[in-house]
């Protein structure tokens, strides 16, 4: 990607990020890069694949790479932690203020304005949610873990205690306080699966 394409992108989730999808205007982009709308035309054909382009280099989630069937449960859960963190770490360095409430109205813009987001951010929970079920299945058939509990369950509680971080984050408007109520809450509920 250009030098001219990569600073659009950028202003332009400033923009996005600090007003909603619909209150943003190519105008408004225009004069925030300084460039006119024909010079932002060349790099984009409208609001919609710009916004795209933010949301791709923004908000772009990727999946931590494990040996599913030799990794620990207590291993699997402190690499998801810091795939979390990394994740969160990662979606907050570009803000010039920090505003959780502006992330939270990113991510419902994109899920209104950019065809497939929501059905491509479901398959991807999905995957994690079937890695963690096998996890759990490996830790209960090596002893690791209880055999009485449900891995299906127990996986989609896993995966809405990391997704409450955007939660902690909200509340606590730090994401350092944030990641350590992550920790402990993992730590826990680890306790609470051990035989």
């Amino acid at each position: 990607m250009d030098n001219t394409k990569d600073f659009i992108i950028e202003e332009s989730f400033k923009l996005f990020l600090n007003s909603s999808y619909e209150a943003v205007s190519i105008s408004d982009i225009s004069k925030a890069i300084g460039l006119t709308k024909g010079a932002l035309y060349h790099h984009f054909k409208n609001k919609e694949e710009l916004f795209i382009g933010v949301i791709d280099k923004y908000f772009r989630i990727v999946a931590f790479d494990a040996e599913i069937e030799t990794i620990t449960l207590e291993e699997f859960i402190q690499l998801s932690v810091k795939q979390t963190e990394k994740i969160f770490r990662s979606l907050f360095q570009h803000s010039m203020t920090f505003s959780p409430i502006s992330y939270i109205s990113l991510i419902a813009d994109a899920l209104k304005h950019y065809p497939g987001f929501a059905e491509n951010q479901g398959n991807f929970i999905n995957g994690e949610i079937e890695k963690t079920v096998q996890v759990l299945k490996n830790a209960i058939s090596n002893g690791e873990i209880r055999s009485d509990i449900d891995p299906d369950l127990v996986a989609n509680n896993f995966f809405a205690i990391n997704m409450g971080l955007a939660g902690n984050v909200m509340r606590n408007f730090s994401i350092e306080d944030a990641i350590e109520l992550l920790k402990k809450q993992t730590s826990e509920f680890y306790k609470l699966l051990k035989k």
